[in-house]
């Protein structure tokens, strides 16, 4: 059942901030994480992160739960506004059982620590809206960020259609300041969650994961990518990525 007829579904007020034009802000450590969502699992976790800064006092933030409405998913995210609610809701169904997972080198050797996303949701069907409520564990790596720490426009990655395009996003974008970085293949393949297949092949990982991701950063977002491969003898141990945004790319 549509929750809300396309017609009912307003936009923000030409006084509000339009949540593609607010900041996803994240500490490196989660950048670096796998992060165990698909593409409309991250749209809403990226979508309510964007919404946190703004979302003290009565601005929508209550008891920590931050809200997220069907029409600005829609406008967005370039989603149909007649389903809206139904995509909003099944990602945030589905937000139950994804975790972080992020691995820290330590005297012993590597060190594996999981953690869940949201602890809570709420359901307004009439009012075609979502709230989710992060766990105490994330939410140190979302709010009062002082340093390493990566920011970013929800606008950049609203067009994005791969998960892995908006990872390595996320990837670049920690390092813009230096332009470039080199990425040991298998700390890729933990950031990115390929397959095990990809793992065994290079190429694969290339074709079916970088140069796609690389294409529509370009196409959709204003990068300037150029990558190569890096060789510890005959095998590919790291990728090199150098980079910056086309002053005459797309304006945010």
């Amino acid at each position: 059942m549509h929750a809300l007829a396309a017609s009912k579904l307003k936009g923000p007020s030409s006084a509000e901030t339009r949540l593609a034009d607010k900041h996803v802000n994240l500490s490196n450590a989660l950048v670096n994480a796998a992060q165990a969502l698909n593409l409309s699992e991250k749209r809403v976790m990226c979508a309510a992160v964007a919404k946190l800064d703004s979302m003290k006092g009565d601005g929508g933030y209550r008891e920590g739960l931050v809200k997220l409405t069907a029409a600005e998913y829609a406008e967005t995210f370039g989603v149909d506004p007649n389903t809206a609610y139904e995509q909003l809701k099944g990602a945030a169904d589905n937000l139950f059982q994804r975790y972080i997972r992020i691995v820290e080198e330590t005297r012993k050797g590597p060190k594996e620590i999981k953690f869940r996303w949201v602890s809570r949701a709420e359901y307004f069907p009439g009012e075609g809206t979502v709230a989710l409520r992060f766990t105490p564990d994330v939410a140190p790596h979302l709010v009062k960020l002082e340093r390493q720490f990566t920011s970013y426009k929800l606008a950049q990655a609203s067009a994005l259609r791969s998960l892995y395009s908006w990872r390595l996003l996320e990837l670049l974008t920690q390092y813009e300041s230096t332009g470039w970085r080199q990425i040991d293949v298998e700390d890729l393949h933990h950031t990115m969650e390929t397959p095990e297949s990809y793992r065994k092949n290079f190429k694969d990982l290339r074709r079916w994961i970088i140069e796609p991701a690389v294409k529509e950063l370009t196409e959709k977002d204003g990068w300037i990518i150029a990558w190569e491969p890096v060789k510890a003898g005959r095998k590919v141990s790291a990728v090199k990525f150098v980079f910056r945004r086309d002053p005459q790319g797309k304006l945010l």
